[in-house]
């Protein structure tokens, strides 16, 4: 893609923040791609993405959106933040614009902005001042002006009106928009990824997420070790340390010989590990929705989540549940699962018919409501 001389994009009448094609894929960035995935599939018109001028480099994730009708248009010559509050909103100029991933222009008010979830005022602790200074300035800001304000879950709906305020009546309430973890089936399972992380015939329980406290990563290490289960591994996927210096306030570290690091995993490896991991623990103390175990609950693989935030609200009745404080409650459920075969199958069934309940067919057919009633 060359430098885009006009910044004002020609038709359809709206665009698109397409900053997130430019970086590694994150929880809200998968969020945009398989929304983008649903609209397309529909037959919905494309909005045509604005990015930053780049050097070429696409990230595999946004590779889908990069061909055809979804081609990106670089625009401005700032990076970063200073891309998103300068550049992007004079490219747009007048028409509406859509932001899928928490950020937008603070100033603008013709756009749609998707705000996941409010953790980092909720939970301060786990951010840098400087990180957590500016999404408080940022989304209470969005929250005012945005023309439409969508989230995830009814939980982080009532969250952000919560610390940041409610809408204005003539503004309208909170669209919500929920997500889907069929994507995980779209690749055949990678099984070799079982057999070079020494997993082959071993029992593990699998955990997916970075190593912020929230997703209490050391909780899950403390539950095993109160199991009698000498053997069981934990398997860790995601990366050590996502920019901790500039998000996160701290990350844990998991220093123990039964514990596996995955790293990055593609999604074909991951649908390997949920398969044939003994159950799915995720016992975080804050999530806006929850995506993994979801995923989890798509392959089969049995489910322990927290009893917080918007987790029983995606997980329903369809896995078990502990209290992310009391390791203690996840290692009985833990247990629970370990030794019972029947519990085992039940909540495989169960996880697959809760996982029908949320796909982005449906996120995209929600979407393309909200777009047109409000924003075209």
């Amino acid at each position: 893609m060359g430098p885009e001389v006009n910044q004002q994009p020609a038709s359809p009448a709206i665009v698109l923040n397409g900053r997130f094609l430019t970086r590694q894929a994150t929880g809200v960035d998968r969020f945009a791609t398989e929304l983008l995935r649903a609209v397309h599939a529909a037959g919905m018109p494309a909005p045509v993405a604005l990015v930053p001028a780049s050097d070429g480099a696409v990230p595999p994730t946004a590779a889908m959106i990069t061909a055809g009708p979804w081609a990106p248009r670089e625009v401005g010559r700032r990076r970063g933040h200073a891309w998103e509050q300068i550049d992007l909103p004079r490219a747009a100029g007048e028409q509406p614009l859509i932001n899928l991933c928490n950020t937008a222009p603070a100033l603008r008010t013709q756009q749609m902005v998707v705000i996941h979830d409010a953790a980092s005022a909720a939970n301060p602790g786990n951010y840098t001042f400087a990180f957590r200074s500016w999404y408080r300035l940022l989304l209470g800001t969005l929250m005012r002006r945005s023309r439409v304000v969508a989230t995830v879950s009814k939980f982080s709906a009532d969250e952000l009106q919560r610390h940041f305020g409610p809408r204005r009546p003539r503004q309208g309430g909170l669209e919500i928009i929920g997500e889907g973890g069929e994507h995980i089936l779209r690749e055949p399972a990678d099984t070799g990824i079982v057999e070079r992380l020494g997993l082959a015939g071993r029992r593990y329980v699998l955990a997916v997420g970075s190593r912020s406290p929230n997703k209490n990563f050391a909780g899950v290490l403390e539950a095993l070790q109160r199991l009698p289960h000498a053997d069981l591994l934990l398997v860790a996927t995601g990366p050590t340390n996502i920019s901790a210096g500039a998000i996160f306030g701290k990350t844990q570290a998991l220093a123990d010989p039964r514990v596996v690091s995955a790293g990055y995993v593609s999604d074909a490896e991951l649908r390997a590990l949920y398969e044939n991991a003994a159950c799915f623990a995720f016992p975080s103390f804050y999530e806006g929705f929850g995506l993994p175990p979801l995923e989890a609950m798509c392959c089969g693989c049995p489910v322990v989540v927290s009893r917080r935030a918007s987790l029983p609200e995606v997980c329903g009745d369809a896995a078990l549940y502990c209290e992310p404080d009391e390791p203690a409650t996840l290692a009985r459920a833990l247990a629970r699962v370990l030794d019972s075969r029947g519990l085992r199958e039940d909540l495989a069934a169960a996880g697959r018919t809760r996982a029908a309940a949320w796909t982005w067919a449906a996120a995209g057919r929600q979407f393309g409501q909200i777009v047109q009633a409000r924003l075209a």
